[in-house]
């Protein structure tokens, strides 16, 4: 119930204070491209933000049990999962790593300065968001517990079903 209330408060947050649409800010991919957050896309289907760091197990976690899942939630729904990573720029090299050791098929960006996070209000990782095809988001949840995952693909769902 906490979790949920949470949620509730940062999806209020995030409406409130007009980031009902995802601000632009400039993040790296691990490949040292560009990408402004605010196009942000997946040809007109939902996505999925997940913030994590290396140094985070809750965000592990739930970036696992996501990734047992994935292949099939992107069959289902062509959903497509951008995990963003807040490790500070000392520790950067580090993402590449623990990305390829987990197998995570991520479109995985990074937020050294927290531009991003601090953009979006997030308090608290893991962080996650679906953005609908539109660049709007519609729900957030913070924090992770075996299987919350099931919101997220629930949320997309939706979004999928009310095209």
């Amino acid at each position: 119930m906490k979790k949920y209330f949470l949620s509730l408060i940062l999806a209020l947050t995030c409406v409130l204070t007009g980031f009902a649409q995802l601000p632009s800010v400039s993040l790296k991919t691990m490949d040292g491209k560009t990408i402004d957050t605010a196009k942000l896309n997946n040809d007109g289907k939902p996505f999925i933000i997940s913030f994590f760091a290396t140094w985070c197990k809750p965000c592990h976690r739930e970036l696992k049990a996501i990734n047992e899942v994935y292949a099939d939630w992107q069959d289902e729904t062509g959903v497509k999962l951008f995990a963003v990573s807040i490790d500070e720029a000392q520790n950067a090299a580090k993402v590449k790593p623990l990305v390829d050791g987990f197998g995570w098929d991520y479109d995985v960006l990074l937020d050294p300065n927290s531009d991003f996070k601090r953009a979006l209000g997030v308090n608290m990782i893991p962080a996650t968001f679906v953005v609908d095809g539109n660049g709007k988001i519609v729900s957030t949840r913070t924090g992770y517990s075996d299987g919350s995952e099931e919101h997220l693909i629930e949320e997309v769902r939706k979004l999928v079903n009310a095209e």
